[in-house]
């Protein structure tokens, strides 16, 4: 069997165990509490699947991240996502298209960058892709959302408060900045974990 050949097989292999971790954290530790606030770690290991495995890792571990999410509205396990769902066909269309959008494309974008970046920097490159998962997951969030306004203002917005500042200050505001700063704070782990990988040449 060729080097390349074998590389490859190790990246669908990390991939597999990496989409495991996901699906176990967004069910099991998918909010993890700091006082009122919840947040999720499970960006972490996204991150470090796209740098490891490249852009396919990214976008496997990220759709694993946002089937799980969907599942958890379809059950009623994530209430939030559940009343968007529940709000008629355009609802469960919309978010379930921000569950998978979202998500995937945190795992490919963070990859992608730290392939970019990496060209200049490794370090750098590492931080960009941490800083940029939770970047993308939070604003893809936010412009879907908002195509479902008028469902937020029926069940979550108070009154006399704006469905934008809802989102931004309420919903996705302190959990973003936690889980940004959570990313940028492993961001020095995940290096040293990719340059012991580094040397087996996955």
């Amino acid at each position: 069997m060729s080097q390349r050949n074998n590389q490859k097989i190790q990246k669908i292999a990390l991939t597999a165990i990496f989409m495991a971790i996901v699906a176990v954290l967004q069910l099991f530790a998918s909010s993890i509490t700091l006082g009122t606030v919840s947040f999720s770690v499970v960006l972490i290991p996204i991150v470090i699947c796209g740098i490891l495995a490249g852009p396919w890792g990214g976008l496997m571990t990220g759709l694993t991240f946002g089937v799980i999410t969907m599942i958890g509205g379809i059950t009623g396990g994530d209430l939030f996502t559940a009343t968007l769902m529940q709000s008629g066909t355009r609802g469960f269309i919309i978010t379930t298209l921000i569950c998978l959008v979202k998500a995937t494309a945190a795992g490919v974008v963070s990859a992608l960058v730290y392939k970019w970046v990496k060209k200049f920097n490794n370090i750098g490159a590492v931080f960009a892709a941490a800083a940029a998962a939770p970047i993308v997951n939070t604003g893809l969030f936010i412009l879907g959302a908002l195509t479902l306004s008028d469902v937020l203002s029926a069940n979550f917005v108070a009154e006399g408060t704006s469905v934008i500042y809802f989102l931004v200050i309420g919903c996705a505001g302190v959990n973003f900045i936690i889980e940004f700063l959570v990313n940028i704070v492993f961001a020095p782990a995940i290096y040293q974990l990719i340059k012991s990988v580094g040397k087996g040449k996955i």
